[in-house]
């Protein structure tokens, strides 16, 4: 492998910590630079904890860290980490977006962990770009900027930006990272220190595959639930679930009544009202909006379905 990097030693990297931001993505890239610092016996990584006003920052678990500097102290970084969890957008100001754009023009390579890519969309930082985002936050992101290309992979390396899913996926990321830069010897110790047994690629899925989180593995089942979760906002017939399952209509009741006990139609429409509660919390899209995203045809039928649903109106959902 051609290592990519020639530069000054030890290489500067920022993360930008943002309230309620995921300590578990957080965490799983940075111990990957600490202890191949520590295999190669020298300095290879620096990092540096940054928050916009320079004070602490509570993880969405809690957990609060201390920050190395405020934003105004910053003013070039080789590469820099937008580290956020949970309503990300809320945490987007004026000063943060203008001190962005300013890395960004320094040549900065920004990047975002689990759903950091919504700040730096938000502050039309990607256009262009490929990223991607947890998987659960996929589907707002896609809604709030269809522009931009998404993938589904667990992270993405360019020139300019870079993106991970979240969780263990920043690992994975990084060991990547770590092999481009000093070699793949390196990034397998890290790795092996790590216990990670395996270095995922990429092109490796973000999630368990179907079967194995049905807990089935009849393939026409599984064909049909596929296609439900790739047709929310039109949603299909069940016949043409059915035909395109290579099953009869009265087949796929029995398969969903017989392995998930469920009807086909409760499944389909319990996929519909989890996606709309995910856009609800994670967007900021008008309810109606957010009711025809995921296949109802008005919103009296989306409020009184998901009312039924979760015990709540779709407006005391978002409050919550």
């Amino acid at each position: 492998m051609r290592l990519d990097y020639h530069g000054l030693l030890p290489e500067a990297v920022g993360f930008l910590l943002l309230p309620r931001f995921s300590m578990m993505a957080f965490f799983s890239a940075v111990e990957p630079l600490r202890i191949a610092n520590r295999i190669a016996a020298r300095p290879l990584f620096d990092w540096q904890l940054i928050s916009e006003h320079g004070g602490p920052v509570t993880a969405s678990n809690g957990m609060t860290l201390l920050a190395d500097r405020a934003i105004g102290e910053v003013h070039h970084l080789p590469s820099l980490a937008v580290c956020s969890g949970f309503g990300p957008e809320d945490t987007l100001s004026r000063p943060l977006m203008a001190w962005l754009h300013r890395l960004d023009q320094a040549g900065c390579v920004l990047g975002g962990l689990d759903t950091g890519c919504f700040l730096l969309a938000e502050a039309g930082l990607l256009a262009g770009e490929r990223v991607t985002l947890h998987w659960e936050s996929l589907p707002a992101f896609q809604e709030r900027f269809p522009a931009i290309e998404t993938s589904d992979e667990l992270f993405e390396l360019g020139k300019r930006r870079f993106s991970c899913a979240g969780g263990t996926a920043a690992m994975d990321m990084v060991l990547e990272v770590i092999a481009r830069r000093h070699g793949s010897r390196l990034a397998i110790d890290v790795s092996e220190q790590l216990i990670h047994e395996r270095i995922r690629t990429r092109r490796d899925q973000q999630r368990m595959s179907l079967a194995r989180r049905l807990g089935v593995h009849h393939r026409r089942l599984v064909e049909a639930v596929a296609l439900m979760e790739r047709h929310l906002e039109t949603p299909l017939s069940l016949a043409e679930v059915a035909r395109r399952s290579g099953v009869s209509l009265r087949q796929l009741q029995r398969l969903f009544e017989q392995h998930i006990d469920s009807s086909p139609r409760a499944w389909y429409l319990k996929l519909r009202l989890e996606r709309a509660r995910h856009l609800l919390v994670e967007t900021d899209m008008e309810v109606l909006s957010v009711g025809l995203a995921c296949g109802f045809t008005s919103g009296s039928s989306f409020a009184r379905a998901f009312k039924a649903y979760f015990g709540v109106s779709p407006r005391v959902a978002r409050r919550q």
